[in-house]
């Protein structure tokens, strides 16, 4: 594994900076990739897709249903596509501009807007993807939960400690070697995506046009349309997320442009099966009756169509894609914590990596906070419900401050025919972007803090380790910010105005 360059910080409209000061140690183990063990293109299009299928998919007919009808569902696909398909061009086009950068969007928040928005940003997406990966240990064990009723929704005790053993047992095949896990995620990527291509070929066939016909405006209680199409929205950002998989990766890839081309082409991929998945659904079963379903609904949705065997299949292509996507989204959180450390915006005990590449102390942070959070669903309404929210918010600030900044790269190229085109697609991210966090609604903002605020301590631990500032006037101004939205997000837990 190359050591991570160190990467410049810009502060907005400042001229170029000079070098950033050593931080005060070197990496415990620093391992070089050689060429063969480069990820290819196919490898890194495996990676985004491999990240982006994942327990969603398997949910999407039951949290649409939830929501609004086929007009809603195609309104939010378009909505939630088009802004993601922004995003997906944005670290195209940055990782061709910017090949100095590694570990996207946190490299991106950094360089854009100094620091302290840059750890916020790597913290934060590091943050969205263990809350995340809970929520794939929760759906997976309700699956099982149809046989063994000890299992529940994936949110009993019995349940919790069974993902505990699972969380452990992937910590130790990741510490192997990443070139192993990667391989193995190519493998799984390709097996659980057919089942799922299988799911919306038998639901064409067995589908009723009077059924979809009945469906097609939704229900009189489920509000306005522009109320049905917000509530599926976080829905939709929770699918999408690991589109910047390859991103994340990109100083592994063979060839930097490999890069861009492979977060386009899972991207597209990946949206033409979501919504395909959704919309065929709603010809089999009255949305009310998909709305009551059992986790994961795909599972009812299909054994409705053709019988039993069909909620099996599910069943087993949920576990092979929940365990994909976990293995895929676990290394994208170590990568990012470890290229931080490299980068001295996080503490120096991070940067350790063993002689295969592994960095393994980021690694095992992951699934520490990864226990964590499973503890707390525990205590959570919905569990499942709780942990998609919580992803969707805390992970939607990196993507916002990413377009942000290819907005900012973008601006300074204006005065060529392509800079402007890619000002134009950099500014639709941002706000398409703000609009999905705006969607989120403010509870899971307000909890988020909460997740981000105590971070601090790690910036504060890597300043003192190289005896630096802790924090210029406009960090405190973003601390302040933090703090008061921890705070506030706190009181409101208390007194029961908000609830997990």
């Amino acid at each position: 594994m190359a050591q991570a360059q160190t990467q410049s910080t810009e502060s907005p409209g400042s001229a170029p900076p000079t070098a950033k000061p050593a931080p005060a140690a070197k990496p415990t183990t620093a391992v070089r990739l050689t060429p063969t063990a480069r990820l290819t293109r196919p490898t890194l299009t495996a990676m985004v897709v491999g990240s982006m299928v994942g327990a969603g998919v398997f949910a999407l007919p039951r949290r649409f249903a939830e929501q609004t009808g086929v007009a809603g569902a195609l309104i939010a696909w378009g909505v939630a596509g088009s802004g993601m398909l922004m995003l997906a061009l944005v670290l195209r086009t940055l990782a061709l501009r910017r090949p100095d950068l590694d570990a996207g969007v946190y490299a991106y928040a950094k360089a854009g807007f100094g620091e302290y928005l840059g750890f916020f940003s790597a913290f934060g997406y590091w943050a969205s993807v263990c809350v995340g990966n809970v929520a794939y240990w929760v759906l997976i064990m309700s699956t099982v939960g149809t046989v063994w009723p000890a299992l529940g929704e994936g949110d009993t005790v019995v349940a919790a400690a069974l993902s505990t053993v699972g969380l452990w047992g992937f910590f130790l095949l990741i510490r192997r070697g990443v070139r192993e896990a990667a391989s193995v995620n190519r493998i799984v990527t390709v097996a659980k995506v057919v089942p799922v291509l299988l799911f919306v070929v038998l639901a064409l066939c067995y589908l009723d046009t009077d059924v979809f016909a009945a469906n097609f405006h939704g229900t009189a209680h489920a509000g306005s349309l522009f109320d049905q199409v917000r509530g599926t929205l976080p829905v939709t950002v929770f699918v999408f997320l690991g589109v910047e998989g390859a991103s994340v990766y990109s100083r592994h890839a063979k060839r930097r442009e490999d890069v861009g081309r492979a977060t386009l082409l899972g991207f597209l991929s990946v949206l033409c099966v979501f919504a395909s998945v959704t919309i065929v659904s709603y010809g089999i079963m009255p949305m009310s009756e998909i709305a009551q379903l059992r986790r994961p609904s795909m599972a009812g949705v299909l054994e409705h169509a053709v019988g039993t065997w069909g909620g099996v299949l599910v069943g087993v292509g949920l576990i092979i894609s929940v365990l994909g996507a976990y293995l895929a989204w676990t290394l994208m959180a170590a990568e990012v914590l470890f290229v931080a450390a490299q980068d001295g915006d996080m503490p120096r005990f991070l940067r350790r990596a063993t002689a295969d590449g592994v960095p393994v102390r980021a690694l095992l942070m992951t699934t520490l906070l990864s226990q964590a959070v499973l503890v707390i669903t525990l205590f959570a309404k919905d569990a499942l419900t709780f942990a998609l929210r919580l992803t969707s918010a805390l992970s939607l600030v990196p993507y916002l401050l990413a377009a942000a900044f290819a907005a900012k790269v973008a601006g300074q190229r204006r005065t060529r025919r392509r800079g402007t085109w890619e000002l134009v697609v950099a500014c639709l991210a941002t706000v398409c972007t703000a609009f999905l966090l705006f969607a989120a609604g403010p509870k899971f903002l307000l909890v988020s803090f909460i997740v981000y605020a105590p971070a601090t301590v790690l910036f504060v631990m890597a300043r003192r380790e190289q005896g630096r500032r802790l924090f210029s006037e406009r960090e405190r101004v973003v601390l302040a910010v933090s703090v008061a939205g921890a705070g506030l997000g706190t009181l409101a837990l208390t007194l029961g105005w908000i609830s997990l």
